[in-house]
């Protein structure tokens, strides 16, 4: 989910400093934070890279999302590619994914073939299931999947304090101001989660360092409505490099979102043959 991105990225220039320094951006990511938070949904666009160690697996993510509930909502065209994802079922074609309030519901497609009679057209991951058979892990991914709106990357740039402006670029075809920071992973996963018990953030951040997980660029573009158009956030591991780009265009798209008939899903854990992510 979290999931849910082309890369670019403007380069220090003679205005790098325009806007006031550090307390200037801060002011624009707030006034952005606002502004965008108050749309309530939007059209997007996403890429995330993301090593494995069988390769590199490349999700490329469209369509549109609602946070006006609190929770997100929505729909999304998933296709997985790279070389890590040859072997997988249906790679290289678009899965269409639902989120809603609860639970994720992801078509089954050609994998549906390996699952036998127990297949069905739909599989759902409910995520309070989800967080109590994967531990803090799984507590994350319902956490983030329920607030995956777009002000959380710049709310985190505010809460750091660690920003500054670093140029101008165009993006969906219109001048964007682009700002930059870093982040502590420790950090992160504590503005990032929320909702998680100060142990579960203390296991996913021994888990993160176990990887090789110091800290995170990222990089935000605001156009001139003081909305947020694009998000890239990168960070280094011992397995390579995590590089994902967001574009959010539209904002204040309608978007509907209907569970799939109960009939025609199947839990994940019969999908996965009594096991769980972990």
């Amino acid at each position: 989910m979290a999931g849910l991105t082309a890369c670019g990225g403007g380069s220090k220039g003679d205005d790098a400093n325009a806007g006031g320094g550090a307390d200037g951006a801060l002011a624009a990511l707030k006034k952005a934070s606002e502004s965008t938070g108050k749309e309530q949904s939007a059209k997007v666009r996403g890429t995330q890279k993301q090593p494995m160690p069988q390769g590199e697996i490349v999700t490329e993510t469209e369509g549109a999302i609602d946070w006006s509930s609190g929770s997100t909502t929505g729909e999304m065209q998933i296709t997985a590619k790279g070389s890590s994802a040859k072997a997988q079922p249906g790679a290289g074609k678009p899965t269409t994914v639902r989120y809603t309030e609860d639970a994720m519901y992801s078509e089954t497609g050609d994998a549906a073939k390996a699952m036998g009679a127990k297949a069905k057209p739909w599989m759902k991951i409910d995520y309070d299931k989800l967080a109590e058979k994967s531990g803090a892990q799984g507590a994350l991914v319902k956490d983030q999947a329920q607030n995956n709106n777009p002000t959380r990357s710049v709310d985190m740039l505010i809460a750091s304090g660690q920003v500054e402006k670093v140029g101008t670029d165009t993006v969906n075809g219109e001048q964007a101001d682009h700002y930059s920071g870093t982040v502590k992973i420790s950090d992160m996963t504590r503005m990032q989660s929320k909702n998680l018990s100060k142990k579960e953030q203390e296991e996913l951040v021994a888990t993160m360092e176990k990887q090789g997980l110091k800290t995170q660029t990222v990089d935000v573009w605001i156009n001139g409505d003081d909305l947020l158009v694009k998000k890239r956030e990168k960070a280094k591991s011992k397995a390579g490099t995590m590089d994902s780009t967001v574009t959010y265009s539209d904002y204040g798209t309608k978007v509907t979102v209907e569970e799939p008939p109960a009939g025609d899903t199947m839990d994940f854990e019969d999908a996965l043959g009594g096991g769980v992510p972990q």
